[in-house]
């Protein structure tokens, strides 16, 4: 799930008035306030702070992931070009820092509407798109809104009482499954309400003053005997003094209205023209991966931070050279399908990718079977899958987070996942992002993700954070690995990454626990943090024997 970056403020406005929580595992634009002391004290520029993760803890006192020391070590040696596959929302394949660095397909003729490879994807020239549509996919649901509402057709208006001996197991999982709805969905049914209400106001008020828009002028204006009216325009004028206006108002209400997570009787996948229940069904989609430019900001992001040019001198430097960046669009604006998600692997796979970015997760995978059969594909050909662990602040060795290599968060089925943990900048207590998933079973290591600068639509960049962009900083690092030392396998990769990390011995806040505090190396498999120059370097002993 993500959020548009223009719509930030206006929803941070309507938080306040209306008490809504922030919307939890998506990756939101942060202002720049959280700055590490050094960053405070002046010894940072704010040129380098947009480059915080690629920094050095020793050289630097910034405990990034010694990316520009790592590149020291790499001169003079010259490394493979490396497929890296990003599954996300959309790309703006055509922005200054990605278009260079873009995979293509040698067997497919652009346009032609002829499956050239037979491949089975028709003119799949940068990527495919499970998502259907030439523009912004359809909104989705949360995989627990489809799960309810498939249900409904057989348990909704019913009692125990009702229920037969064959359907009363699924009628209790019915109950947990309502339940569990209903808390996730509250937030934003109330949310609604309250817009409904300021909607109201706003009317009302503009019917009283006869005009058809309202501005802070003609607010501060009223003075009336009328106490219901005046205690709305006074009402409007606190919101109005926040630079929110009528307009902001209007643009963010539609925008929630078309927010379908929820809605139990949304079809989405009506534009895709599959059957998301039948893995086997797999003529759907197109080949334009780009999305919206408008607002698939969340796979830009992620594409720059992996390998936006570093030879070009605009903007930013990813954190890999020798990449080509495959799109493939199965992240919409709610939960992903387990089918697409499967399928997108394959396709990843079977197209020559090495390296695979995953940021995105649910708590609902009613066929997880499926990606997990992906993976164990992925395995087989070689192929790492790097994976966000998720923005609930939760410990993900209990609470759920899909996709998972695992079906029991205890025992793996495959070797070639990489779960990531998002950290700041700050060297202290703090040094865990506040929203992180952390897990000593399931988080394999940490990265920077905390006001990471990247590409974003129409040629421009913006600091987001989230554990979406820590997943794919080691993405990047991986590349690296795999560019260099092509001889190790994705296992062998992975546990380098994990193995070479930054240890740091501090005592820190448990994300999600006020005032809670374990030591950072408990909150991990590893308990380290990535560490590019330490990967390249026990890479280069494993290979060369050095």
């Amino acid at each position: 799930m993500r959020i548009v970056k223009s719509m930030y403020v206006v929803a941070i406005a309507v938080a306040t008035l209306t008490s809504c929580s922030s919307v939890k595992n998506m990756a939101v634009p942060t202002m720049d306030t959280a700055v590490s002391m050094a960053a405070k004290q002046g010894t940072v520029s704010d040129e380098q702070f947009k480059h915080w993760a690629h920094a050095d803890l020793v050289t630097d006192t910034i405990p990034g992931m010694s990316l520009d020391k790592a590149y020291q070590f790499l001169e003079g040696k010259t490394g493979e070009t490396v497929i890296v596959a990003v599954i996300d929302s959309g790309i703006d394949i055509e922005h200054e820092d990605l278009k260079d660095e873009l995979w293509t397909n040698p067997k497919e003729i652009a346009g032609n509407n002829i499956d050239d490879d037979k491949n089975g994807y028709v003119d799949d020239v940068y990527g495919w798109n499970f998502l259907g549509g030439n523009g912004v996919a359809a909104p989705e649901q949360l995989e627990i809104t489809r799960i309810v509402a498939k249900l409904n057709s057989r348990f909704e208006g019913k009692t125990a009482e009702n229920i037969s001996e064959e359907e009363k197991a699924d009628f209790e999982k019915y109950q947990e499954y309502l339940e569990a709805y209903k808390a996730a969905s509250k937030n934003h049914f109330n949310t609604m309400e309250r817009l409904a209400q300021i909607e109201g106001v706003m009317n009302s008020v503009k019917e009283f003053i006869g005009k058809e828009t309202l501005t802070i002028e003609d607010l501060k204006a009223i003075k009336t005997d009328d106490v219901a009216i005046q205690g709305q325009a006074n009402g409007l004028i606190g919101m109005f003094s926040n630079g929110f206006d009528e307009k902001a108002f209007n643009d963010y209400y539609e925008n929630q209205k078309e927010n379908k997570n929820y809605d139990l009787n949304f079809d989405g996948r009506a534009i895709v023209g599959d059957n998301p229940e039948d893995i086997t069904d797999v003529n759907y989609g197109n080949g334009f991966v780009i999305g919206s430019k408008d607002v698939e900001s969340h796979g830009t992001h992620v594409a720059g931070i992996i390998l936006a040019s570093r030879k070009n001198g605009l903007g930013m430097r990813g954190v890999a050279h020798n990449a080509k960046l495959m799109s493939v669009r199965a992240v919409p604006d709610g939960d992903e399908r387990d089918k697409d998600v499967a399928l997108a692997i394959r396709y990843a796979v079977d197209n020559g990718a090495k390296v695979v970015n995953m940021s995105f997760g649910k708590s609902y995978s009613p066929h997880r079977h499926w990606v997990v059969d992906a993976i164990k594909y992925a395995e087989k050909h070689d192929v790492l899958l790097v994976h966000a662990a998720g923005n609930s602040s939760e410990d993900i060795d209990v609470s759920d987070n899909w996709p998972n290599d695992s079906f029991d968060k205890i025992n793996e089925v495959a070797d070639n996942v990489l779960t990531i943990g998002a950290m700041s900048v700050n060297y202290n207590e703090k040094l865990p992002a506040s929203f992180t998933n952390y897990g000593q079973k399931n988080v394999d290591v940490f990265a920077p993700g905390v006001q990471i600068y990247s590409t974003v639509p129409k040629n421009e960049y913006a600091k987001f954070s989230g554990t979406s962009m820590a997943s794919p900083e080691v993405a990047g690092i991986a590349t690296l690995v795999r560019s260099y030392y092509p001889q190790l396998s994705a296992s062998q990769v992975k546990h380098i990454i994990m193995n070479s990390g930054t240890k740091l011995d501090l005592e820190v806040l448990v994300p999600g626990k006020k005032d809670e505090k374990v030591n950072f190396s408990t909150l991990s498999i590893s308990g380290k943090v990535a560490n590019a120059y330490n990967a390249l370097v026990l890479a280069d002993k494993m290979v060369n024997g050095k």
